[in-house]
């Protein structure tokens, strides 16, 4: 299973930006998908999870901001950034947990990061 991200870039305070990561391979279902953050010499921080249910969690600094959303038929989730800050910036990682494969097992990925920078 490989996660595959899309949608980083550069963008100016106040505008906006959608990421996308599409889980690929040999998968029944993937329990819960989500996005988290780093920035240098600081540990990844959460951004936002959504379980397969549609349960949403957000980090109370994007709450407002950003929407989490997901297309399970298509194994992918959405990141919405919405009011971009400064303090935004940083590499955006997808995250998808307890992915049940083909023979029962679960599993766990990380997507390879997309940068999204946002000017003052």
């Amino acid at each position: 299973v490989q996660l595959v991200e899309s949608g980083g870039g550069l963008v100016q305070a106040g505008g906006s930006l959608r990421l996308s990561c599409e889980a690929r391979g040999s998968i029944r279902s993937i329990y819960k998908m989500g996005w988290y953050r780093q920035v240098p010499d600081k540990q990844r921080e959460l951004v936002a999870t959504i379980t397969s249910g549609g349960s949403t969690n957000y980090a109370n600094s994007v709450k407002g901001r950003f929407t989490i959303s997901r297309d399970n038929a298509k194994n992918t989730v959405y990141l919405q950034m919405n009011s971009l800050k400064p303090e935004d910036t940083a590499v955006y990682y997808c995250k998808a947990e307890n992915i049940l494969g083909p023979n029962g097992g679960l599993s766990e990925r990380w997507g390879q990061g997309t940068q999204v920078t946002v000017s003052s």
